[in-house]
């Protein structure tokens, strides 16, 4: 006989691992069954936009670094491309070839981290998630010796890159190159046909590809619905219209076919690497600009590309300061959220916090 229950409208999180921060939901439960989502965030209080519009256009750099923190080379690389199209110039071949480079191994250890939580947020109680930190450390040796920073690197500058590789560096990239296949082999075998993953993933939190292009939704979570949408490809940007590698899509838009798609993606980052190693020239790896630069009154500027967790975008406008007059910031960890309600009503408590994992968002870019 089913017990008659009442609604109750609870708050879950913000709290650490299951909401990914500063991340709270308002949810109305009959039972464990979820009726209504109110997603609440806003609680970092960064301010980057308008910390960016009392900072000239170098210093900003590091400003980026701390929005999405696990991809904070793509964050520098957005943010440059932005100021290069204000200043109507294009960094040298090398610097372009690196910046590609740097930006791919820096999406495979975001992807590494959005598996390994994901994984962590279903209940694997830390083993793959290690597994995924051990292959990331590797990631950070190498950003260490490019710039001497493993997180927070800010080695991209508007005109270039900040320096060139080190020689040391490129013995230390060939061997991550060896042994990233039998490290990635290890990480799928213990998960991708493991029952209990199965289980809790597939046909869990369908995001159907109408509803995901009409709320913008991009990344790994639109391509899992079935969408080849891929802005290195539609509109390529530094090296990447010379490099060859294909758009990994899910088909029905769940749970699974979100950390599938993470998952090949890195895979397609290594076939990029390799070929960046392939084709890469000596020469100069920044144009000689001013440290302090005034673009021209009036003048506008939309830099976008496709980081790990979608598209990420830098509105900048000049007024002839030394400073950007206006930055926005298009974060896809806080378009993707908008999803929220759909993904979790008619699912359990349990249900939402897999979903969550699935979605591979960062707060420091929601509440910039």
């Amino acid at each position: 006989m089913p017990i008659r229950t009442e609604p109750m409208t609870v708050n879950v999180g913000p709290q650490h691992p299951s909401t990914h921060g500063v991340f709270r939901l308002r949810i109305t439960f009959d039972g464990e069954e979820i009726l209504e989502v109110e997603p609440v965030f806003g609680y970092l209080h960064r301010g980057t936009e308008k910390l960016a519009e009392e900072r000239n256009y170098v210093q900003v750099v590091t400003l980026t670094d701390r929005l999405d923190y696990v991809s904070s080379m793509i964050n520098n690389q957005a943010y440059c491309l932005a100021v290069e199209k204000l200043l109507e110039v294009e960094a040298p071949p090398r610097a372009q070839w690196l910046r590609t480079l740097t930006a791919e191994l820096q999406r495979i250890a975001s992807h590494l981290m959005g598996v390994g939580f994901f994984l962590q947020d279903l209940g694997t109680l830390g083993t793959p998630l290690m597994y995924c930190f051990r292959t990331r450390e590797k990631i950070l040796d190498l950003f260490e010796m490019l710039c001497g920073a493993r997180i927070t690197v800010s080695y991209m500058r508007p005109g270039g890159v900040f320096w060139d590789a080190p020689d040391d560096f490129w013995p230390a990239l060939d061997n991550f190159i060896q042994e990233f296949p039998s490290e990635m082999g290890e990480i799928e075998q213990l998960i991708m046909e493991n029952e209990i993953v199965l289980v809790r993933t597939r046909g869990v939190s369908l995001l159907p590809l109408d509803l995901a292009i009409n709320s913008s939704v991009s990344g790994p979570v639109l391509r899992a619905s079935g969408l080849a949408w891929d802005w290195r490809k539609m509109e390529p940007y530094d090296a990447y219209d010379k490099v060859e590698f294909d758009v990994p899509v899910g088909s029905n838009g769940d749970n699974y076919d979100r950390l599938w798609v993470r998952i090949q993606e890195m895979h397609q980052s290594m076939r990029i690497i390799k070929q960046c190693i392939q084709q890469i020239e000596p020469g100069p790896v920044r144009l000689e600009l001013p440290l302090v630069f005034h673009p021209k009154p009036g003048a506008e500027a939309y830099g976008r590309v496709e980081a790990s967790k979608g598209e990420l975008a830098f509105y900048l406008v000049s007024d002839g300061g030394v400073s950007p007059y206006r930055c926005k910031i298009r974060s896809p960890s806080l378009i993707n959220l908008t999803v929220t309600e759909h993904l979790l009503v008619g699912w359990k408590l349990a249900d939402m916090i897999v979903t969550l994992g699935s979605m591979d968002i960062n707060m420091g870019e929601v509440d910039r």
